[in-house]
């Protein structure tokens, strides 16, 4: 599902030149299909689109990892201030696989680390990979015990990159999204858009242009959310609105 008004492209090299943002402030927003069209439409001139081999989207999945006592979960539902998150992410148009640990820096900025991994191989995590995984969540203070992750949630969707017009900022479109848990139960929401805008701090001209819109940022998280979703055994505190107030999201 393409959402996205006619724009001029920028290449993934000069995209990371100008806004890597590995270490940002993310804001989320949920909005149904035809309002996040009204909402594209109105992007400001100078905004342009990541092309990588001749697309303007590309197709993603990620495998998230938990604890058996499902610790990143529930540091993402209670909002603890060293929350953390595992998973492989998979680009399944290139054929990369990367393994990346996102944790809380200080003012709430997220940090993401990644290092390269098998391709084919998303749903394991093992070997240099086991150690990488433990120096980044000791150093981030966030867990201290031995890694004895397990895939806990599969997501896919297909995602649009934006270069936005202040040359410092990025959103990312995710549409045709689907979760599934290990043992197959599977949700797809597919008249829900996610975007997410990922600035230095201060929100850009589209988040202004979104609040205006009447749309705020929401606590979607796609690893709590699918989560919160698909195990009824699981506390739904922090997404409650999300599945009581929407109408493309339902449990």
């Amino acid at each position: 599902m393409n959402l996205l008004p006619p724009l001029p492209t920028i290449g993934l090299d000069e995209l990371d030149a100008e806004a890597a943002l590995l270490t940002r402030v993310d804001r989320k927003y949920l909005l149904p299909v035809a309002e996040a069209a009204q909402v594209l439409a109105g992007l400001e001139d100078g905004a342009r689109v990541l092309e990588v081999a001749g697309r303007t989207s590309s197709r993603y999945a990620s495998t998230y990892f938990d604890t058996p006592e499902r610790d990143s979960f529930r540091s993402t539902a209670t909002a603890r201030r060293r929350r953390w998150k595992v998973r492989t992410r998979s680009y399944l148009d290139t054929d990369e696989c990367w393994v990346e640990v996102k944790t809380r820096g200080p003012r709430g900025l997220t940090v993401k680390e990644r290092v390269p991994h098998p391709v084919g191989s998303a749903d394991h995590i093992n070997g240099p990979a086991v150690t990488f995984v433990e120096d980044r969540l000791r150093a981030a203070r966030a867990y201290h015990r031995p890694w004895l992750g397990a895939p806990a949630l599969r997501t896919s969707y297909r995602r649009s990159t934006l270069a936005l017009a202040d040359g410092r900022s990025r959103a990312t479109v995710d549409t045709d999204l689907t979760w599934e848990l290990p043992d197959g139960t599977f949700a797809a929401p597919r008249l829900a858009v996610i975007v997410e805008t990922k600035t230095t701090g201060v929100p850009s001209a589209f988040d202004r242009m979104l609040w205006r819109a009447g749309h705020r940022p929401t606590r979607i998280s796609k690893f709590g959310t699918g989560l919160a979703l698909l195990d009824p055994s699981l506390p739904t505190n922090r997404w409650h609105r999300l599945f009581s107030d929407t109408g493309v999201l339902a449990r």
